[in-house]
């Protein structure tokens, strides 16, 4: 089956709780749609940083059916559909692909700090999450999952497995291992993006990479960038780069996976910033810090709802 190549600026929806720690469903809406407005290319739900791994099924269903519904094909969105149990991931990416995802994001398989499963199984389990769907499938390559994935492995299950098409890559030296990705994989590797907030953006974009999935906060900003190296001008873009970094690392090194709340109730786009407990709220002053740095930057979420 022939799919839309997906390409550009994709970031992550944070799912909006009010300050008791349940879903806002309106604020998830306005969430949404302040997204779409900032320029985003696409969109990504549930995610690590949609605190995926703090909802349960149910909540990661409704989640699912409001943003699939809200969006009503306005952007294509990626569906994160993350289990250690094969079967289990084959099911919520069939779900997710009868809602109407655009693509689903698998990690691969791993539960705590030791357990962890050989390439193997690793290659078994994308096999039988590919089976249950017709999309493509991005492979997540990040350190949160304890799991090596060596360029030459992912260029394997790009070539070996129908539907892994995909790899956002957020590990340490990523430009050096997209490049590897890309010489090893060829055709069968498709959309070679990055991630991990921006953070190594342009040296991820020298080493071909086509997309990015960052938080949440300022689409705008980081559209900016993007479609100015896309077009060839990479010296306007590194410019471009230099001017959003300070806001680049704020998130990637202090406020985390609170940064776009944050930025979105203070430009009242949604009521509450809260993270689900035991994640703690972040400090005041980093909080003041993150808005100053982001105020001299003028980002429309400062800006949408007020």
């Amino acid at each position: 089956m022939t799919h839309e190549v997906l390409r550009g600026v994709f970031p992550v929806v944070p799912t909006i709780f009010d300050d008791s720690g349940r879903l806002d469903v309106a604020g998830q809406r306005r969430a949404v749609d302040f997204m779409i407005d900032a320029g985003s290319n696409g969109l990504a739900i549930l995610a690590n940083f949609s605190e995926q791994f703090a909802l349960s099924d149910d909540e990661r269903n409704t989640v699912q059916r409001v943003v699939l519904e809200h969006v009503a094909g306005r952007v294509p969105v990626i569906v994160t559909t993350t289990h250690f149990s094969s079967d289990v991931c084959a099911a919520r990416s069939r779900a997710a692909q009868d809602a109407g995802a655009a693509m689903v994001m698998v990690m691969p398989p791993y539960h705590g700090a030791t357990i962890r499963v050989a390439e193997r199984g690793i290659l078994e389990f994308y096999r039988r999450v590919s089976d249950a769907i017709d999309i493509p499938v991005m492979i997540q390559d990040a350190p949160v999952s304890g799991t090596t994935l060596t360029a030459a492995f992912l260029a394997r299950l790009a070539r070996e497995v129908r539907n892994v098409s995909y790899f956002k890559i957020e590990c340490p030296q990523a430009a050096a291992k997209l490049r590897e990705l890309i010489e090893l994989g060829g055709d069968a590797v498709i959309g070679p993006w990055d991630g991990e907030e921006a953070i190594t953006l342009i040296p991820d974009l020298d080493a071909g990479a086509t997309g990015t999935m960052t938080g949440g906060g300022y689409p705008d900003g980081i559209r900016k960038i993007v479609d100015v190296y896309m077009a060839g001008d990479t010296s306007r873009a590194a410019d471009l780069y230099q001017a959003w970094l300070p806001l680049i690392n704020y998130e990637n090194r202090q406020t985390g996976i609170a940064t776009c709340k944050i930025l979105m109730k203070e430009g009242g786009v949604i009521a509450s910033d809260a993270v689900r407990h035991p994640l703690a709220r972040v400090h005041p002053a980093a909080r003041a810090g993150l808005i100053e740095i982001a105020r001299r930057l003028d980002p429309l979420v400062l800006r949408w709802g007020r």
